[in-house]
């Protein structure tokens, strides 16, 4: 039973549960996807050794390599760690937004309760808006750890070709990621003409949904008003330190006003537009800043079901599958989260002035040492997520490290290096290098009018 609305509006709604299903495995699946690649690529970081290390060669006497591991430079620390980091949000998130479906059908075959339009709306803008950011940030992601390999990460033995070439259709399936936030910005609109209205009854239905965070914000921002009034009302204090940037509740503050900043600017940009141009117009202008605002709002749930995530599981006590090192670390993980999606989106909090340039270098110390920090459980992260080699089906990432010898092994067993054409000669050189070799020095002769005439350049340049 389905509450507000007509009966066949409210059909059309209880149609989408199952359309949202589909889009909340997706969100879940895409931790395990990005878990995978970053695990290979991590694996591969800790055993790849790349430029001299001073210190190393100081301790000679302990026999230690005179390499740094490529994990150890920043630069694939910042390309690595928050990947990791994420696919661990992914997985809270995913399984609080399956659980909240899960309920939702539950109540609705046993008629138990009602289920209201808002809520149906709500779950639809939640998945919405993941579905389009986690599947993006994923596929972005995986190829990032391809890149993080190097020339290595290119073969087809490194897992990671396979692996970015199955997942890539997630980000069409079930809704095209850059559509989807339109979706999620209509009903977010509603709740911005709900708390515009007053109504606190209205205001009820939302206690129960992931948006209701975006209430008191944005509340604060109509009652403020003044000359910029998506300006934040939350803010770092002007003699912050590093250390303010590392507080967890601070960290989720700032990407609740964030979100709340920026969906106000919608509505306020599609007011404006509409006094001076058509209503489809004007909506086609907002597209910009609405999959700002969409991105916003699931970047909040991820670290917001991250976080609830970790605390349920402390509340479980001996009960949970995690002790209290594990959750020390995974926090570890979402503090470097948060930092990483501040820096990587410092113009959204610049812009809602919750930040200021000389907060900049304080943020990047924090994220520095946020990095310092997780560094030595990287490996440790990866293992914790038991992916088998079979699975992995990756040179790069075997458990045991054995990495170079998987790669000669795999090169043996290329169908270019185990089977021959006539004559032992390798496949192909029959059918395409032949014709490119005439004689052994790279000429190519075309017949023009019955005759033979000499083209191109001889010598090692072939006629492509």
């Amino acid at each position: 039973k389905v509450e507000g609305g007509s009966s066949s509006d409210a059909a059309s709604k209880v149609a989408y549960i199952t359309m949202m299903q589909v889009r909340a495995y997706i969100i879940h699946s895409s931790n395990e996807a990005l878990a995978m690649a970053c695990t290979i690529a991590i694996r591969y970081s800790a055993i790849r050794r790349q430029g001299y290390n001073g210190d190393a060669e100081k301790k000679r006497d302990t026999n230690a390599p005179n390499e740094f591991q490529v994990l150890d430079y920043r630069q694939q620390q910042y390309r690595l760690l928050p990947l990791l980091a994420a696919s661990y949000a992914i997985f809270f998130t995913g399984k609080h937004v399956l659980a909240r479906l899960k309920d939702i059908e539950n109540q609705l075959v046993s008629g138990a309760s009602t289920i209201t339009k808002t809520v149906v709306g709500d779950i639809h803008a939640t998945t919405s808006a993941l579905k389009s950011y986690a599947t993006t940030f994923t596929a972005d992601g995986i190829e990032d750890c391809r890149k993080a390999c190097g020339g290595h990460g290119f073969l087809v033995c490194s897992g990671l070709v396979e692996l970015s070439n199955t997942y890539l259709q997630s980000c069409t399936v079930e809704g095209d990621n850059q559509m989807l936030p339109q979706q999620v910005v209509k009903v977010l609109l509603k709740l911005v003409a709900a708390v515009q209205s007053g109504d606190e009854s209205l205001l009820k239905e939302y206690e129960m949904t992931d948006m209701n965070y975006l209430v008191d914000p944005l509340k604060a921002l109509m009652e403020k008003g003044g000359d910029v009034p998506t300006k934040s009302t939350f803010a770092f204090p002007s003699d912050a330190t590093a250390k303010d940037f590392m507080d967890i509740p601070t960290l989720l503050a700032a990407f609740q006003h964030r979100s709340a900043c920026l969906l106000l600017d919608v509505a306020m940009q599609l007011q404006s537009s509409m006094g001076t141009s058509s209503a489809q117009q004007a909506w086609n202008d907002a597209l910009l800043a609405m999959a700002r605002a969409s991105r916003a709002h699931a970047s909040y749930l991820l670290l917001r079901d991250f976080f609830n995530g970790l605390r349920d599981e402390e509340q479980k006590g001996k009960g949970s599958c995690l002790g209290p090192e594990e959750v020390t670390v995974l926090s570890q993980c979402l503090t470097l989260l948060a930092l990483y999606w501040m820096d990587k989106f410092l113009q959204d909090f610049l812009q809602i002035q919750c930040l200021s340039s000389s907060h900049i270098p304080l943020m990047r110390e924090a994220l520095l040492g946020a990095m310092t920090t997780l560094r030595p459980s990287a490996v440790g992260l990866c293992d914790a997520r038991d992916f088998s080699d079979f699975r992995l089906k990756s040179a790069l990432g075997k458990y045991d490290g054995d990495v170079y010898p998987a790669i000669m092994e795999a090169a043996r067993r290329d169908p270019l290096n185990t089977e021959a054409g006539e004559g032992g000669v390798g496949l192909g050189y029959e059918e395409s290098l032949k014709r490119l070799i005439v004689g052994g020095v790279g000429e190519y002769h075309a017949s023009v009018g019955g005759s033979k005439e000499k083209q191109g350049v001889s010598g090692t340049m072939s006629r492509l």
